[in-house]
């Protein structure tokens, strides 16, 4: 790639320039969701921003293979259950019932959402003898030992031969004494900071695979490095996932990926940040949460009203990835405003004709915003600084349509480009859709029609006060109508 890109490497706690493995390809691996339940939004805002980077990967010309798994078993809760056994208990249905009702329900939500869909999508119950396989090279490399049906990773033996527990999320051995959970049924553990990589199976457990320690299933760790080595190879470009994975989760994949070849599993390992809202924590005990659902209907208290989903995948898209986000009615609203202008400029700037014949300080203007943006883009995937550059571009192209800059200082070949890289910029990396293309935008639009006619009658009429009370109703409404030679327009604000 002619362009450097730079991405910050949980691993190194740094920017990196990004180099892949293979020249031109990219093999990326993003942890998934466990399928029990509905998505929440703190696994929306997660997957749209790795949708961005993908996005954003394409674009740069890269030929990607990612690969985001499903876990439909082996994660389980603090007293022990399998999260997809308590799903089927609870609905009272099969766990392959359950995993594929809530991967449908997933699925359904991340296509409003307009995010790519992974090139593979694997689940972990169709990968089981692969992480069997795993559990046997780890036992082989003595850090894998067997009690009673179970098999438990040897953590305390291989940080003291490797050195390299801890190195991804910072944690030292002495930290797990406090901070690792005591499941049930986990009691024959050499050390509490050990974890298990295959579980026995007790009697009601609905989920089981013969193994040679005895009927069990596979642990939650286990999974995502058996399919990401499977399909990406031993030790691949970049593993994604959200901050809250960084430890346990992300830390034990790569004692498991060790432990068994001796190789790290990826080179950059990228995490996003948390999602907040009203400044604190979601939380369903407190009340303090709304569902992809409510945002869209505005059916909660927490927001005023209803708002679609490019709106709220643009309000995601104005933090950076590894920064926080904190959602309120207030910033939402904000966004509104932000995402009708910017597609209101992408409107405008196709029917701008330059007149000019030679380079002017605008033409440099207008360039040096487009090549800043890209910079932006290319220092860590950062779309909030990006986005403001297109801001002040919008500022360019609306001085350009009013009158307030002059066509005449603009190349035709500074105009191309700009279409292009608005284009490129908003649809395929932003992945943004204009709503005013759906078929709800093309109703608004037919009543704006009219609501027009009905104001030019009034002053034709001379009927002020009708033609005044028309327009100060849509600008309350954040609408404006601008009068010109050619006729009259609306537009958001």
């Amino acid at each position: 790639m002619d362009k450097k890109l730079s991405v910050y490497n949980s691993l190194s706690r740094k920017k990196e320039e990004f180099k892949p493995i293979h020249e031109g390809r990219v093999g990326m691996y993003v942890c998934g969701p466990t399928v029990y339940s509905d998505v929440h939004l703190g696994n929306c805002l997660t997957f749209v921003r790795f949708d961005v980077i993908y996005r954003t990967l394409l674009h740069l010309g890269y030929k990607v293979r990612y690969v985001r798994n499903i876990t439909d078993v082996g994660h389980l809760l603090d007293d022990g259950e399998d999260r997809i056994s308590k799903g089927a208990r609870i609905d009272q249905l099969e766990p392959m019932e359950v995993v594929q009702k809530y991967a449908n329900g997933f699925h359904d939500i991340m296509d409003i959402f307009n995010a790519l869909r992974p090139n593979i999508e694997p689940r972990a119950t169709g990968h089981i003898m692969e992480q069997i396989a795993m559990v046997e090279q780890i036992i082989k490399n003595g850090y894998g030992y067997e009690v009673n049906g179970s098999v438990y990773f040897d953590t305390i033996k291989f940080a003291e031969q490797t050195g390299k527990y801890g190195e991804l999320s910072g944690r030292v051995i002495e930290d797990l004494l406090v901070e690792t959970r005591d499941l049930k049924n986990q009691s024959d553990k050499k050390h509490p900071a050990d974890f298990a990589i295959w579980m026995n199976a007790s009697p009601e457990h609905l989920m089981r695979w013969p193994s040679p320690w005895g009927e069990g299933f596979p642990g939650w760790h286990l999974e995502c490095s058996a399919m990401s080595t499977k399909y990406l190879g031993k030790t691949f470009d970049i593993h994604g996932g959200g901050n809250d994975l960084k430890f346990p989760h992300h830390e034990n994949e790569v004692a498991q990926n060790v432990g068994a070849c001796g190789c790290a599993p990826a080179n950059y390992w990228l995490h996003t940040n948390m999602l907040l809202m009203n400044g604190r924590k979601m939380s369903k005990s407190d009340g303090n949460t709304i569902s992809p659902e409510e945002l869209f209907t505005g059916d909660s208290p927490h927001v005023s009203k209803g708002y679609h989903p490019m709106i709220i995948r643009f309000f995601m898209l104005q933090s950076h990835y590894r920064s926080e986000l904190n959602l309120t009615d207030e910033g939402i609203l904000s966004a509104e405003k932000g995402y009708k202008r910017l597609m209101e400029c992408l409107k405008s700037v196709g029917s701008l004709e330059a007149k000019g014949s030679k380079a002017t300080p605008l033409d440099e203007e207008i360039l040096s915003l487009l090549n800043q943006a890209e910079e932006d883009m290319l220092d860590d995937f950062n779309t909030p600084k990006a986005i403001s550059r297109y801001f002040e571009l919008c500022n360019k192209i609306n001085g350009l349509k009013e009158g307030q800059l002059n066509l005449g200082d603009v190349l035709p070949s500074t105009i191309e480009k700009l279409v292009k890289d608005f284009n490129a910029f908003v649809h395929n990396v932003l992945g943004l859709k204009d709503v005013s293309d759906s078929e709800s935008g093309a109703i608004l639009d037919g009543v704006m029609q009219l609501v027009i006619q009905l104001r030019q009658g009034a002053r034709e009429e001379k009927n002020w006060a009708a033609s005044d009370k028309i327009r100060d109703g849509l600008a309350a409404l954040d609408i404006q109508i601008k009068d010109g030679k050619e006729g009259t327009e609306w537009s958001f604000k």
